[in-house]
C-alpha cells in the first residue's frame, strides 16, 4: 500500500477513534448526571420522610398522612426510573468503552504499517543514495585511469 493511502486511513480511523471517544465522554457524563439524579431524589426523599415523622410527632389527619404517603411513592418510583437510567447508562458506557478501544487498536495497528512501510521507504532511499556515490566513486576511478 502507497504511504499516501496509509497517511489517508490513519486520518480516517482517527477521526473515527475520536467520534468514538466523545461518544465515550457523553456516555459517561450521562451516567455520572444519573447518579446525581438518584443522590438528589433519595436525598429529597430522606428529607420528606423527616418532615413526615416530626408532623406525626404533632399529630396529623389522615389526609395529610395520605397526602405525605403518596408523595413518598411517587419519589420512589421516580427512584425506580433513575435506577433504571443509570443501569442503561453504564450498560451504553461499557459499549461505548468497548467501541473506543476497538477503534483504538485499529488506529495502532494502522499506525504501526504507516511506520514500516516508512522504514521500507528510507531504506530505498539510503540503497538508491549508496548506488550513486558507488556510481561516483566508480566514474571518479575511471576519470583517474584514464588520466
Amino acid at each position: 500500500m502507497a504511504t499516501n493511502q496509509l497517511i489517508t486511513l490513519l486520518k480516517f480511523e482517527k477521526s473515527k477513534e475520536e467520534l468514538a471517544a466523545n461518544t465515550l465522554r457523553n456516555a459517561e457524563n450521562d451516567y455520572q448526571q444519573n447518579l446525581v439524579r438518584l443522590q438528589s431524589v433519595a436525598d429529597y426523599r430522606l428529607e420528606y420522610m423527616k418532615r413526615l415523622s416530626q408532623r406525626s410527632s404533632t399529630g396529623l389527619d389522615s389526609a395529610t398522612y395520605n397526602h405525605y404517603h403518596a408523595f413518598i411513592s411517587k419519589l420512589d418510583y421516580a427512584s425506580a426510573q433513575v435506577e433504571i437510567a443509570l443501569k442503561q447508562a453504564k450498560a451504553l458506557v461499557e459499549q461505548s468503552k468497548k467501541a473506543w478501544l476497538k477503534q483504538r487498536h485499529k488506529v495502532q495497528a494502522v499506525e504501526v504499517l504507516t511506520a514500516k512501510r516508512q522504514q521500507e521507504l528510507a531504506k530505498l532511499d539510503a540503497k538508491k543514495e549508496q548506488k550513486m556515490f558507488d556510481e561516483i566513486a566508480t566514474q571518479q576511478f575511471i576519470r583517474r585511469r584514464a588520466s
